[in-house]
């Protein structure tokens, strides 16, 4: 099933809609339709309530994608290639294909997504200052006084929401921005996997008093305190994983004895063929040539009933990924999960040599270990 559908493009960067985005949104627009000033429209007649409601919730997630677009384009500036930003339940992500080693750039592409939501936030200010009444004061709208007036009230939202994301942000917490700012001043002092450790460590702490506090005052700080925990959870298990892979070569994990298929073979020999050598993916090879490559999840899509009429090459996947022996171990995992893929032909020169799975590489970590 499809979870995610693609926007449309920033800087080049792919800007995704995820579905449970799609849940969260009504609610967001309903939470400020039936809130006070100055946080929300309740006094509004309709149909403007709930425009202005929804309005606001559209502004607050094009503004989180901003945000995540601030760290893009620093990432982007050092060398990092940024697969997509998916907007999510609980905000945005951008998905790197790695976060940089040296601390100073991960530093600055971690301060930089609060730095936008600062701007922004500072900027929708000035707009409400520049169009407010000369009676009104600002100070009074520091300690929540109604704004009367429904679009400046939707400015003084935007502002004020965007300042918050932007120090929420900064607690010194994975996965938020300011767990990163952490990591990138404790590595300056120890070894890299060490200070994700400490810094995935006190986000866990986070996680779990946010979670306590949740339990007693409010659901929702319970659902982003588990958001917390597992993203620092995640965090710290492929750090580490990327670490310990550093310095190994694909052969000496690889599965040297590869079996291959052809591309003239029907679906129903092909399920034959898994059955009996129990791999879940297989080179397309004819007359020694690579033609491409082919998995149970290719198998999956066709009818059962279809099978024998259907032959490998209607369903194989021609654009293959491969690397060579002497490559770094890292480089397969790193090409595994970019392209969401299970294995990945390895070759030697021109010759296919071997085949490297997920597991050949969660095995060796676990040797390593």
């Amino acid at each position: 099933m499809k979870t995610s559908f693609q926007l449309g493009k920033i800087m080049g960067i792919p800007i995704k809609l995820h579905i449970t985005f799609l849940l969260i949104l009504p609610v967001f627009a309903w939470s400020f339709a039936i809130n006070p000033s100055s946080f929300g429209f309740s006094d509004q007649d309709s149909p403007l309530r709930y425009v202005l409601s929804l309005a606001a919730a559209v502004s607050l997630f094009v503004c989180v994608v901003l945000h995540e677009l601030g760290h893009s384009y620093i990432a982007k500036k050092h060398g990092t290639n940024i697969k997509n930003i998916t907007l999510f339940l609980f905000g945005g992500v951008s998905s790197l294909e790695e976060i940089p080693r040296d601390p100073k750039t991960e530093l600055k592409m971690a301060v930089a997504g609060p730095g936008v939501s600062f701007l922004i936030g500072f900027i929708f200010i000035i707009i409400y200052l520049f169009f407010k009444s000369s009676g009104e004061s600002f100070v009074d709208y520091l300690f929540l006084k109604p704004i009367n007036d429904p679009y400046l009230r939707l400015v003084w939202m935007i502002a004020i929401l965007n300042i918050v994301l932007g120090i929420f942000n900064l607690f010194p917490a994975f996965p938020m921005d300011g767990g990163r700012v952490l990591r990138a001043w404790l590595a300056e002092r120890m070894s890299y996997i060490r200070a994700t450790r400490e810094a995935a460590g006190i986000g866990k702490m986070f996680a779990i008093f946010m979670g306590i506090f949740g339990l007693f005052y409010n659901f929702w700080f319970m659902l982003i305190a588990l958001f917390i925990y597992i993203g620092a959870s995640e965090e710290e298990k492929s750090t580490e994983i990327n670490v310990k892979l550093e310095g190994v070569k694909i052969k000496d994990i690889m599965s040297k004895e590869v079996q291959t298929v052809t591309s003239g073979m029907s679906v129903e020999e092909l399920v034959e063929y898994i059955l009996r050598f129990k791999h879940m993916g297989y080179p397309v090879v004819d007359d020694e040539q690579l033609k491409g490559m082919v998995t149970f999840a290719d198998v999956q899509k066709v009818p059962r009933e279809e099978r024998k009429a259907v032959k490998v090459s209607q369903v194989m996947t021609k654009n293959i990924i491969g690397l060579q022996e002497e490559d770094d171990a890292v480089n397969a995992l790193k090409l595994m999960t970019v392209n969401n893929i299970g294995r990945i032909i390895v070759k030697k020169g021109e010759k296919i040599s071997g085949i490297v799975s997920r597991t050949d590489l969660m095995r060796a970590v676990q040797l390593l270990e």
